[in-house]
């Protein structure tokens, strides 16, 4: 737990001197209290206004800007720290596909602030009471603030959109499947056979969920996957095309190219040389 301000003055030439992309291994959660952040998210710029919230959580790839006059208040916590029950209560807003930005209920907004001040407060009191009462304050601060977090209408109308047919659940497995094996499997059938379902209650589900076939669905995952390695990890074209499943180089370059209109190549060049 830290401020924007003190998170940015301890790091004045890194990481956006110049700006780098990179994997993120733990939740980044940032409140926004003045000016306006810039920030990268699987490779789109996000704004965040005051009393906005962003969250970057593990496994997306993010890239900073320079910090300007922005100030706020800036957790990071490990993937693990919640309780199981929480964490259940919390997967629509820790999922992979919730959010980056999010805009609090009105209501909410000043208990947030100040509920994460606690935080920053319990966190700067390290040695001033018991150790296990210490870490126990701190994560009960951090689930209150993420429970209430999670009322968010930019989380409540997302978790709708899915759960307004009895296929959700369908869908929501898939995800849950795509995201362990999109390296190696490719097809709707077989994410079918792992649901114990038939192509087309499947195919139904994702388009009920997000208007996309599940084809799609499983591209833009691969497609996303290649962009954070060839930008963010700096891996070649041949070896991202090992790790998802191409059995040709050349079948991935394609397969880039007419997703995104460049080549690998030509894409990893761009990402550098405009430090995104």
């Amino acid at each position: 737990m830290n401020t924007v301000e003190d998170f940015f003055a301890e790091h004045d030439d890194w990481p956006w001197n110049p700006p780098r992309p990179g994997r993120a291994t733990f939740h980044y959660l940032i409140l926004v209290t003045e000016g306006e952040l810039l920030h990268d998210v699987d490779h789109v710029t996000r704004t965040v206004a005051r009393g906005q919230w962003l969250w970057v959580r593990p496994g997306h790839a993010q890239c900073w800007h320079p910090p300007g006059d922005v100030r706020g208040l800036f957790v990071l916590f490990e993937p693990d720290v919640l309780r199981s029950e929480v964490a259940r209560l919390l997967a629509p807003l820790t999922a992979h596909e919730a959010p980056a930005v999010l805009s609090p209920q009105p209501d909410d907004a000043a208990w947030l602030e100040q509920t994460a001040l606690q935080l920053l407060d319990e966190h700067r009191a390290l040695g001033r009471r018991q150790l296990d009462v210490h870490h126990a304050l701190r994560r009960s601060l951090l689930e209150s603030l993420l429970l209430r977090l999670a009322d968010s209408p930019d989380v409540t109308s997302t978790a709708a959109a899915v759960e307004v047919t009895s296929r959700r659940d369908t869908y929501a497995r898939f995800v849950d499947a795509l995201e362990l094996h999109f390296r190696e499997l490719h097809r709707a059938a077989d994410y079918a056979g792992l649901l114990g379902c038939s192509v087309r209650t499947l195919s139904r589900a994702a388009r009920d969920a997000t208007g996309k076939g599940v084809r799609e669905v499983i591209d833009e995952r691969r497609l996303l996957e290649a962009r954070r390695l060839l930008a963010g990890a700096g891996w070649d074209a041949r070896a991202v095309a090992v790790h998802l499943g191409f059995t040709d180089p050349a079948n991935f370059g394609r397969f880039f190219r007419n997703h995104t209109g460049l080549t690998p190549a030509a894409f990893t060049a761009r990402e550098v040389r405009t430090g995104r």
